[in-house]
C-alpha cells in the first residue's frame, strides 16, 4: 500500500493501546478490539486494513480513514551473495529514508538490526551513517515497523523474528523514550513476544542515558561502542568521547552490570595502524579489569568495513593476536565474521541518499 508523502494520518503502530481503546469506544466498538488489532500488527501477514477480515467492514474503513497501516514503506530489498543478510530501504511518511537489516542464522534464529534515527549525529570516523548527520528522530512506530516488516516476511515461511539489535542508523540512547517504548512493544508477550534477553541496545557512550536504561530493570543486553583503549585514540574515532571520556563510559558500563546483572559487550572496530596493536589490547584489558570482574564483560572485535575515513582492516593474524591478548588476561573476546559487506549492510555501512532528489525519485 502506497502512502503519499506528508500523509497527516498517524501510523497505527504509533498509537498505544489505551489511546486506541478510547478511539474504538468512541466508534461504538468493544475494548477488546484494541488488543486484537495490535496482535494482528505484530503477528499477522496482512498488508493493509482491508485484509483484516476478522474485523467488521465498517470498522476497517474507519481505521483506514484514521490511521496509516504502517509507519514505513518498503522501497526495495537487497540480499547478499551468500544469502546470509538482507537489507531493506524504507521510506518514512515525510519522504526521508532509513535502512534495516535481517540476519538469518541457518534457521536457528532471525536477528533484525533496526534504526532509531534517520541519520546520526555522532559522526564516528569510520561510519557512513555519521556522514549524513542527524535528519530526525524516529517515532515508536517507525522503529517497531522495521521489525514488523521482516516479521511479515518470516511468518509466511513459518519463522519469526527471534532477536533484535538497535545497531542500525542512529544512536539509540539519543532517542531514549521512543527506543524504550519500542522495546516494550517488542517484548510484550501478546505482541512480538521477543525475549528481553534477546534484545540488545547499542550506544556509543551516552553516559546519563546508560544509567537511565539500567534503572528501568529491563533484562536486555547493552553493547557499548568503545573502539579504543584510551582517550587519545578514542577522541579521534568517536567525537562524543570529548564529552564523556573513556573512563566515564566504562564506569557507566560497570554500573549497568551491577544494576541489571547483565554482562556488557564492548564493540571494538579494528582499524589498521590506529587501534590494533598488541599494546592497545594490553591497555584495553587493563582498563576493563579495573572496573569489575572480567567475566562481566565481553569484547566483540569487528574488522572495519569499507567506508569513510579510508581505514583499512588489519591483517588476520594481527586481529587474532589482539583477541588472544584479551583472552590471556581473562576477558572473553570474539573476532566477528563480517557479513553483508557486498550490499553495504555491515557495521558502519548503513547510509541512504537524502535531500530533495532522493525524496522526489524514490
Amino acid at each position: 500500500m502506497k502512502t503519499r508523502v506528508g500523509d497527516p494520518r498517524p501510523a497505527i503502530s504509533d498509537i498505544d493501546e489505551r489511546t486506541l481503546g478510547v478511539w474504538l469506544r468512541d466508534h461504538g466498538e468493544p475494548p477488546y478490539r484494541a488488543r486484537q488489532i495490535r496482535r494482528q500488527i505484530a503477528r499477522g501477514t496482512a498488508t493493509d486494513w482491508e485484509s483484516l477480515t476478522d474485523l467488521p467492514k465498517l470498522l476497517r474503513v474507519a481505521l483506514a480513514n484514521e490511521f496509516r497501516w504502517s509507519a514505513v514503506e518498503l522501497v526495495h530489498e537487497v540480499e547478499s551473495a551468500d544469502g546470509e543478510t538482507r537489507k531493506a530501504l524504507l521510506r518514512l511518511h515525510d519522504g526521508h529514508h532509513i535502512e534495516s537489516v535481517l540476519m538469518p542464522h541457518h534457521g536457528a534464529r532471525n536477528s533484525v538490526c533496526f534504526s532509531t534515527q534517520a541519520g546520526c549525529p555522532m559522526a564516528c570516523a569510520f561510519c557512513a551513517t555519521g556522514e549524513m548527520g542527524l535528519i530526525r528522530q524516529l517515532t515508536v512506530g517507525e522503529i517497531v515497523d522495521q521489525v514488523r516488516h521482516w516479521q511479515r516476511e518470516l511468518i509466511v515461511r513459518g519463522e519469526r523474528v527471534s532477536h533484535v539489535v538497535a545497531m542500525g542508523m542512529g544512536e539509540p540512547l539519543a532517542n531514549f523514550d521512543a527506543t524504550v517504548a519500542a522495546v516494550r512493544m517488542l517484548i510484550d508477550p501478546e505482541l512480538f513476544a521477543i525475549s528481553p534477553r534477546r534484545v540488545t541496545i547499542s550506544t556509543v557512550g551516552v553516559v546519563p542515558a546508560m544509567d537511565d536504561l539500567a534503572a528501568l530493570d529491563l533484562p536486555m543486553n547493552l553493547a557499548v561502542s568503545l573502539h579504543a583503549p584510551n582517550d587519545r585514540i578514542r577522541s579521534q574515532i568517536v567525537p562524543l568521547n570529548k564529552r564523556w571520556a573513556i573512563d566515564e563510559v566504562l564506569a557507566a558500563s560497570a554500573r549497568y552490570v551491577a544494576r541489571t546483572n547483565r554482562r556488557v559487550t564492548f564493540e571494538y572496530v579494528l582499524l589498521s595502524g590506529v587501534n590494533d596493536a598488541e599494546r592497545d589490547a594490553i591497555e584495553l584489558a587493563t582498563r576493563i579489569a579495573k572496573i569489575g570482574r572480567t567475566s562481566e564483560f565481553h569484547v566483540n572485535l569487528i574488522p572495519v568495513n569499507p567506508g569513510p575515513g579510508g581505514f583499512a582492516r588489519p591483517p588476520a593474524e594481527r586481529m587474532e593476536r589482539f583477541a588472544e591478548v584479551l583472552q590471556e588476561r581473562g576477558i572473553a573476546a570474539t573476532l566477528r565474521i563480517s557479513k553483508g559487506q557486498d550490499i553495504a549492510a555491515g557495521c558502519g555501512q548503513l547510509k541512504v541518499p537524502e535531500g530533495k532528489a532522493a525524496v522526489a525519485t524514490v
